[in-house]
């Protein structure tokens, strides 16, 4: 799977305490951040993952991109909703977190979540698209909330100038029943990670009941029990080919300095071929006939001497 550094965007401004998304803007968000962490290092454990914030008095880099999803989780737990988005500076500034990434084979993402009137102009967001393509950054917009005609064509209008090879992909997502993360999944930005439909089906059809997810744990849902199930079966499965690899080695290991018999199993006598070896001196001794005591008593043993 493609190795990625990828940069998330949130967008905490006052319009993302809106309810119109289930439980609310912030939330929904929270949720889906949870998702595309576990689609990323899933498709390839070496992806990292960061975050950073573009409302308040300005954009903060909360997490640098990272495998390690209690520095995300604890990076969205510090944001407070605030002020108005500042989408430009938040997007060059997710930029340069990527430029100082540790592993420079990394590809260059960075996903935004926007629910907020767009400020910028379009001439600028152009010319910002054609700028982030030059340096082979993809840039994702997942677009919620009632978004205004004129934010939309703005936001369409950056995506035309910045599609690659890598792809670059806007998704406009309306208010609904579904969940954020739900409708996210079926997009483009995570489809191509591979990530199954919550409450889908398995391939043969039938329903599986994990949903399709691995072990029937939604990460999005419960991430910290998905890690442990991960790391138990990797550590089993390391157990196992450790056991394997020592039965392999013990049967040969256990021969060796044991001296080969090349006698015959019976020797000449119809007898043990070692059974003669064995014996004791005293048992090699051939048995004396009984005394006759009757004889001894009867002969010289009465004599009495008269000398």
């Amino acid at each position: 799977m493609v190795l990625e550094a990828t940069m998330i965007v949130v967008d905490n401004s006052e319009s993302s305490r809106n309810g119109d998304y289930v439980p609310s803007r912030w939330e929904a968000q929270s949720d889906a951040v949870n998702l595309i962490f576990s689609a990323k290092t899933q498709a390839n454990p070496e992806s990292s993952v960061g975050l950073m914030s573009m409302g308040g008095k300005g954009p903060e880099v909360l997490v640098t991109p990272t495998t390690d999803f209690g520095k995300v989780l604890d990076g969205i737990h510090r944001t407070k909703i605030r002020g108005s988005t500042h989408l430009a500076t938040g997007i060059q500034i997710a930029g340069l977190a990527l430029k100082h990434r540790q592993n420079n084979s990394q590809r260059q993402r960075i996903i935004v979540f926007t629910c907020s009137p767009v400020a910028e102009s379009e001439k600028d967001l152009v010319k910002l698209a054609k700028r982030m393509k030059k340096n082979g950054i993809s840039i994702d917009f997942i677009a919620f909330g009632d978004l205004e005609p004129e934010s939309t064509k703005k936001l369409e209008a950056f995506n035309e100038n910045i599609k690659g090879g890598d792809g670059s992909h806007l998704a406009i997502i309306p208010p609904g029943p579904s969940l954020l993360s739900d409708t996210l999944v079926t997009t483009p930005i995570l489809s191509a990670d591979g990530v199954a439909p919550r409450g889908g089906t398995d391939e043969g059809g039938a329903d599986g009941g994990g949903g399709g997810f691995e072990f029937g744990v939604d990460p999005s849902t419960d991430p910290e029990l998905a890690l442990a199930l991960r790391m138990s079966m990797e550590e089993e499965k390391a157990r196992q080919e450790k056991e394997g690899k020592a039965k392999e080695q013990a049967p040969g290991e256990s021969l060796e300095g044991i001296p080969e018999e090349n006698q015959p199993l019976l020797d000449g006598q119809g007898e043990a071929s070692g059974s003669r070896g064995d014996k004791t001196d005293e048992d090699k001794k051939e048995p004396s006939e009984p005394k006759d005591e009757k004889k001894d008593w009867d002969g010289d043993g009465d004599k009495m001497d008269t000398a």
